[in-house]
């Protein structure tokens, strides 16, 4: 690559940022997972505890919302949403999982937000555990590196 080319693609620093994590309290078992995994991967990564809040809500269709919200007051650097919608015999999964992820676009490109999306959407309750910390890792570690990058390459736009 040609070293007069300016490249963006973010640093893996918390330092400095503020960050909330908005969670559903649907299905817990697999969110509280996917909360400290995140929490524990921006405290790592040198965010200050004082520099963090959660907020829990009913449910992964409520995220949106509360982003939105958070996003509007300019307080965040950064937010992740962390959830985790189980396929049933019903379509209901499909609308709240589509939902979900519709509304948290909306408002990423509404207010140019750094944001980790970590709302599982999986066909089966193992499929969920995997996902919150057993064989595919954890996803709310990931969504959470998500948000720091993406905090970073919006600043870097910025400059």
């Amino acid at each position: 690559m040609d070293d007069k080319i300016r490249r963006i693609e973010g640093e893996i620093s918390a330092r400095g940022l503020r960050v909330g994590i908005v969670a559903a309290r649907f299905n817990d078992f697999i969110t509280d997972r996917l909360v400290d995994a995140a929490v524990g991967t921006l405290l790592e990564h040198g965010a200050e505890p004082a520099d963090l809040v959660t907020v829990h809500v009913p449910g992964a269709f409520e995220i949106p919302v509360t982003v939105q919200k958070m996003a509007e007051s300019k307080r965040h650097d950064a937010i992740v949403a962390l959830g985790c919608v189980i396929r049933g015999a019903t379509p209901h999964f499909d609308y709240v999982a589509g939902e979900a992820s519709r509304g948290l676009a909306d408002v990423c490109r509404k207010y140019e937000l750094a944001l980790g999306f970590g709302i599982l959407t999986c066909d089966t309750l193992e499929q969920a555990i995997e996902r919150a910390g057993s064989k595919a890792g954890n996803k709310g570690a990931d969504a959470a590196l998500t948000a720091i990058r993406m905090a970073s390459v919006l600043r870097q736009l910025d400059t």
